[in-house]
């Protein structure tokens, strides 16, 4: 596709890994470079994101009912950036048709669809029932692993969480060590009321499950609508002690 005009990205005043930096990112002064973004808006912790690993990060996106926001400024600093997207056989055919429509509208030019191994699927989950009987297993299989496969040729990575989302995330930095990768988590201090403005000041379309009571959405078999009052993500694996799906527990790989 074709990718439109966009603003010229912002200037990144931040410090770039020194040349002795390991290219996993190993070594890397996490903690300086959150300490000088935590004043600085979401488009300038991209760009300092992209400025200091040039060539070596990638973004992750769900294109879930949030997403449109960070792939927007995403696009605005530069669009050719890699938008790495899992589709685990399990997702809502809504949020396949959404990942198209938003990679159009915004100009996306490396938006990169990854998938669970085939082999691996035919050996552990060959009746696709898996996330009924040990969930933590089906989202190793279907989420974790093919992540890291994915991001095995990056030295850090771009992510979409917010500290609003759930008790869980409430003390996410800005910059943090994730393994032997750095993740940036540009969106961490907006709050629901602040990605909403930003969508309709730029005319963002939602999610189309959104408008049925779907405030996150994952895989069909483990989403559920959320009632008003409840955790925007309380309708995520429902009923079981599971709050995350295990790329963003522990090291990430």
């Amino acid at each position: 596709m074709t990718a439109s005009h966009s603003a010229s990205p912002p200037p990144a005043p931040f410090d770039q890994p020194s040349p002795g930096t390991s290219p996993d990112a190993v070594g890397f002064d996490v903690a300086a470079l959150d300490a000088k973004l935590r004043a600085a808006s979401p488009l300038e912790i991209i760009a300092a994101g992209l400025a200091a690993f040039p060539g070596r990060i990638a973004a992750v996106s769900s294109f879930g009912t949030e997403s449109a926001v960070l792939l927007h400024m995403i696009s605005e600093v530069d669009k050719a950036t890699p938008v790495l997207f899992l589709d685990t056989g399990h997702l809502f055919e809504e949020t396949l048709a959404y990942r198209d429509t938003l990679a159009e509208r915004l100009g996306l030019t490396n938006v990169l669809t990854f998938s669970p191994d085939p082999a691996a699927l035919a050996a552990r989950d060959p009746e696709k029932g898996l996330w009924a009987d040990d969930p933590d297993a089906c989202c190793g299989l279907r989420k974790v692993e093919p992540l890291a496969r994915a991001l095995g040729p990056y030295a850090a990575w771009i992510n979409g969480r917010k500290r609003y989302q759930a008790s869980t995330r409430a003390d996410i930095p800005f910059v943090e060590q994730d393994g032997a990768r750095v993740k940036f988590n540009p969106l961490a201090a907006l709050g629901r009321d602040d990605l909403i403005a930003y969508m309709d000041a730029h005319g963002l379309p939602r999610h189309p499950m959104e408008k049925f009571g779907f405030p996150s959405i994952g895989c069909m078999p483990c989403t559920s609508r959320v009632k008003p009052g409840e955790d925007p993500r309380a309708g995520r694996w429902r009923g079981k002690s599971k709050t995350e799906c295990g790329i963003h527990v522990g090291d990430g790989n």
